[in-house]
């Protein structure tokens, strides 16, 4: 039964994930888009996260983490391209 309902989770995140990528393609503005992939990130790690119930292993808890930590990192680097129109600002020389 339990296993029903992981899959049929499964499924409906699979959606909601292809509801995302197509804001992601026809967001009407970038911040728009930005927040469509920190979503996809999300659901990624959601499904990640059923995908390991489901074969009962806890091997791909590393890979949720790196998941969310690169999803994090996406997010402020293009918040912060969308602020300043840099991402990593140097200084020049005199």
């Amino acid at each position: 039964m339990i296993d029903q309902l992981l899959v049929g989770s499964l499924i409906l995140l699979i959606i909601s994930i292809l509801a995302t990528i197509y804001r992601l393609i026809k967001g009407p503005s970038a911040p728009d888009r930005i927040q469509a992939l920190d979503s996809l990130g999300i659901n990624l790690i959601a499904g990640v996260a059923i995908f390991s119930v489901l074969l009962r292993n806890t091997g791909f808890f590393e890979v949720i983490l790196l998941i969310g930590i690169l999803s994090f990192i996406g997010t402020i680097a293009f918040a912060r391209y969308m602020e300043r129109g840099v991402v990593i600002e140097r200084k020049q020389s005199d």
